[in-house]
């Protein structure tokens, strides 16, 4: 069953947490898995900021994620197909808001690390199989909105880049039906 949000551009400024406590609670995390993944949550972004949270998605290599904006586009990135995003660290910077908010097509419970998934490198996401595009995929003023500044410089941070918090752009290759649970791992990544 779908679920959707309306959101307007501005998060709950009483929620925005400090670049001191984005670190501590940083550091207070686990090592995310590098083996079996999963998809905790699935969003497909309307037109109006509204989202969409079905259990399971369509992802087309022509037309990227079911029902989502970046189809809309007039000239779509096809290295900015679909965004990906570690559910723990979604959390840790919302502090309370709606997850939704951020508008990742998938967050998930998986190392999206340089070291673990290079620019290249394929991925499986249930049936479907994408690739990791070099494309940066980093914080913006709807991000700084609804999250607040501290939060833009956390995911952008020199020292923390490598770690990929804001998350990674994927392109489809091959297409199929993602469902909230699915396990995630890396099935190729590229010789150096």
């Amino acid at each position: 069953m779908a679920r959707r949000f309306s959101h307007g551009l501005e998060g709950d400024v009483s929620r925005h947490l400090t670049a001191g406590s984005l670190r501590s609670g940083l550091t207070a995390l686990p090592d995310p898995p590098r083996d079996g993944g999963v998809v905790h949550l699935l969003v497909s972004r309307g037109p109006d900021h509204e989202r969409w949270c079905p259990d399971a998605l369509t992802l087309d290599p022509e037309t990227g994620v079911e029902r989502d904006a970046w189809a809309r586009k007039r000239r779509p990135n096809p290295e900015a197909m679909v965004t990906v995003m570690r559910r723990d660290v979604a959390e840790l910077i919302a502090n309370g808001q709606s997850l939704e908010l951020f508008g990742d097509n998938l967050l998930v419970d998986f190392d999206l690390s340089e070291a673990w998934l290079p620019v290249g490198t394929e991925v499986e996401v249930g049936a479907v199989r994408c690739v990791v595009t070099p494309k940066p995929h980093r914080g913006c003023g709807k991000f700084k909105d609804r999250f607040g500044a501290d939060a833009l410089a956390f995911v952008n941070a020199p020292d923390l880049r490598r770690q990929r918090l804001r998350g990674v752009y994927l392109r489809v290759l091959q297409g199929g039906r993602v469902s909230r649970g699915d396990a995630l791992r890396r099935v190729e990544a590229p010789t150096p």
